[in-house]
């Protein structure tokens, strides 16, 4: 039986992969701002469920939840950093505070639940990470420019993180999901005041995605990070989604392209 500590347990991923491990027969502390959404999962698995609030962008309550956790069952077995929202605006709009908090969260969240679980886990010399990222964190997209930079940053940082906390047996998997229907559109997201001066873009954007919505439910990858968690091996990195293999792996064939056609100016640079 693992132990399961998942941020943004509440809903949408987080909220599957808990319901996943739980009936799996494992143990799950999910935490998230509000953790009312999960009362019929306390109902139905009895003490194998511990939920409480949590900011994680409040460094010390990071800390705090997961001594918290660690004394509910005795150890944290794997860790799923998800929590996150979605900020939505051109550049220019985003104000300061959004900035700031939409990466208090995406980000620094993230980063703090690592440095409190990452001593536990070494302690115990195991422990597997999942860092939800985005199959967007390889590069910008307009209106949703902040939402890849928090999650390109995570990407990066836990790059390094795997390659320090390896040799102590802790296995860190970056998680790159493609679109699922989750709230993430909705409850989870932050817009900012409208320039005009954007209207054309956002007409283009609108269209783009304006299509008929056939994502899958995210208990869909839930089985998958059950999988991952599972694995003597795992890998660094995996992207979650057929169309969001397909479309990572165009982008990536197009960047090298856009490389290679203006060789001759790196080259020249010495």
């Amino acid at each position: 039986m693992r132990t399961w500590f998942v941020t943004g347990a509440s809903r949408g991923f987080g909220r599957a992969l808990a319901e996943a491990a739980l009936d799996a027969g494992d143990q799950v502390v999910g935490v998230a701002r509000d953790v009312s959404p999960l009362d019929d999962l306390l109902a139905r698995h009895g003490g194998r469920l511990v939920a409480f609030p949590l900011d994680v962008s409040d460094r010390a309550a990071v800390f705090a939840g997961v001594e918290r956790a660690v004394s509910a069952f005795g150890r944290l077995d794997v860790v799923v950093n998800n929590a996150g929202g979605l900020l939505l605006g051109m550049v220019e709009e985003v104000t300061e505070q959004q900035a700031r908090a939409h990466l208090d969260t995406n980000f620094f969240g993230a980063v703090w639940v690592c440095q409190a679980v990452v001593p536990h886990l070494r302690a115990q010399g195991s422990g597997r990470i999942l860092q939800v990222t985005s199959m967007g964190a390889g590069g910008g997209f307009a209106s949703v420019g902040f939402y890849g930079a928090g999650k390109a940053a995570l990407d990066a940082v836990s790059e390094a993180l795997a390659m320090e906390v390896e040799p102590f047996g802790i296995k860190v998997t970056i998680v790159g999901p493609g679109s699922y229907a989750t709230d993430l559109f909705t409850r989870g997201t932050t817009t900012t005041e409208e320039d005009e001066r954007y209207a054309p873009i956002r007409a283009q954007l609108a269209e783009l995605w304006g299509g008929e919505n056939n994502d899958p439910g995210p208990e869909r990858a839930a089985p998958v990070l059950l999988e991952l968690a599972g694995m003597a091996e795992p890998p660094k990195r995996v992207l979650l989604g057929g169309d969001c293999y397909d479309l990572v792996e165009r982008m990536d064939r197009e960047r090298a392209a856009e490389y290679a056609r203006w060789e001759h100016l790196s080259r020249r640079a010495g």
